[in-house]
C-alpha cells in the first residue's frame, strides 16, 4: 500500500466518509462498511480529495491527455482532480462533463468545457453498475476522444451478479484500465496495521471472503 492510500483511508474515516457498523446496500447484501463521497462537502476536503484523485492517476502510468466527469457527482470530483494536476505535478488538463438534461439555449449542447479529444480518463466516485460509464462512452461515440480508463476513490472488489466485480465488468467490456485511490483490500490491511476493532476487522474479512472477487 502507497503512503497516500493510507493517508486516503485516515482522511476519508475523519470525514465520516468511510464508516464501519451494518448497512443493507441496494443489492441487499449487509455490508460492514459503507463509503459515502458526498460527505466530502467542503473545499479544504474536496482539495484534498482531488489530490488523491492525481495520485493514483499518476501512479497508475495511464497514458491520458484530458479528464471527463459524468454528471452529476463527477462533476466537482473532475474539477478536483484537474486542479490538483496542475499543483501537485504542473500537469495542466483540460476537462469537461456532461449535462443531464441537453441545453437548447445559450451555448447549447449536452458537454461543458474543453472539447473531447484525445486520450480521456473518466473521474467518478464509484462503480457500482456501470451505468454512469456507459453513458459517457456513447456520449463519447459521438467525438474523436478516445476512453482510456476510468479512475474511481474506491474499488470494493467485491461480485456484482456474477462472478465478476463491477468494475471488471467495465474494464473488460470496453478494454480500458480502471484505477482506484484504494481498494477493498488496503482498507483491510489499513485496519490489521493500525489496531482497528477486532469484531470489525472480522466483519470485514468474512464480508471479503464471502463476496470478494
Amino acid at each position: 500500500m502507497q503512503p497516500y492510500q493510507e493517508e486516503f483511508i485516515r482522511f476519508a474515516i475523519d470525514q465520516g466518509v468511510l464508516e464501519f457498523g451494518q448497512f443493507e446496500l441496494k443489492s441487499g447484501r449487509i455490508s460492514p462498511y459503507f463509503f459515502n463521497a458526498g460527505k466530502f462537502n467542503s473545499g479544504a476536503a474536496l482539495r484534498k480529495l482531488g489530490v488523491f484523485y492525481a495520485n493514483a492517476l499518476v501512479n497508475s502510468g495511464t497514458n491520458f491527455d484530458m479528464l471527463f466527469g459524468p454528471a452529476y457527482k463527477g462533476i466537482p470530483l473532475v474539477a478536483a482532480a484537474a486542479s490538483a494536476m496542475d499543483a501537485e505535478y504542473q500537469i495542466d488538463l483540460p476537462y469537461a462533463f456532461n449535462r443531464k438534461e441537453v441545453k437548447d439555449h445559450g451555448e447549447g449542447g449536452e458537454l461543458v468545457g474543453a472539447e473531447l479529444a484525445g486520450n480521456v480518463v473518466i473521474v467518478d466516485d464509484v462503480i457500482t453498475a456501470g451505468t454512469a460509464i456507459r453513458e459517457v462512452m456513447e456520449i463519447m461515440a459521438r467525438t474523436p476522444a478516445k476512453p482510456v480508463g476510468v479512475v474511481v476513490a474506491i474499488d470494493r472488489e467485491e461480485k456484482g451478479a456474477g462472478e465478476y466485480s463491477a468494475i471488471q465488468e467495465v474494464s473488460a467490456e470496453f478494454s480500458i484500465q480502471v484505477v482506484s485511490v484504494v481498494k477493498l483490500s488496503h482498507i483491510v490491511s489499513y485496519l490489521e496495521a493500525s489496531g482497528g476493532e477486532k469484531e470489525t476487522l472480522d466483519q470485514m474479512k468474512r464480508y471479503q471472503e464471502t463476496y470478494g472477487v
